[in-house]
């Protein structure tokens, strides 16, 4: 297993879509406000070195020991989203209109996702200022599931993709 540092230095894949600007202090207070939660420690370090974008190969993919409707071993995490409104990109401030237009529960921060399948801070059992858990929420399927406790776990349990058994045939999302 991975340590923070080790994903927070190699965790951007390339390219410049849903990269928001530089994350500031008054930026993270202002989405805070927003949101109306603390965000974690772990999710603002790596936001703080590139706010949103692309998720590089090393860390694209988050084992599970359960099928899901992506993967029979896995969730995706192809990109993940940062904190702001630059070009019109999706970013954490957008997680109440996707939440209510997906009928997602609450409060979640979603991080990513499609709109059938996402990525999210769970809230529903910390409370607003605590340290939420990280779940996989599938609409289509109607179903959850918990991913990690914290975030740095799920940080520290990506993986490559590639690693995982390549027998398992990954949904159509199209």
């Amino acid at each position: 297993m991975a340590q923070l540092d080790e994903v927070k230095a190699t965790f951007r894949g390339e390219g410049r879509y849903g990269v928001q600007l530089p994350l500031t202090d008054a930026v993270v207070q202002d989405a805070e406000c927003q949101l109306g939660v603390r965000l974690p420690a772990s999710l603002l370090e790596i936001l703080r070195i590139q706010d949103g974008g692309a998720v590089a190969e090393l860390w694209n993919a988050f084992p599970t020991d359960v099928a899901t409707s992506w993967s029979e071993n896995h969730v995706p995490l192809d990109d993940m989203m940062g904190i702001g409104r630059h070009d019109g990109q999706l970013s954490l401030l957008d997680t109440a209109y996707l939440v209510e237009e997906w009928g997602l529960p609450s409060p979640l921060v979603l991080l990513s996702g499609d709109g059938h399948c996402w990525i999210a801070l769970d809230y529903r059992r910390c409370g607003k200022h605590g340290e939420p858990s990280v779940t996989w929420v599938d609409v289509d399927d109607d179903t959850e599931l918990p991913l990690a406790a914290d975030f740095k776990t799920f940080v520290e349990r990506l993986v490559a993709a590639t690693s995982l058994d390549s027998g398992a045939s990954e949904g159509d999302r199209s």
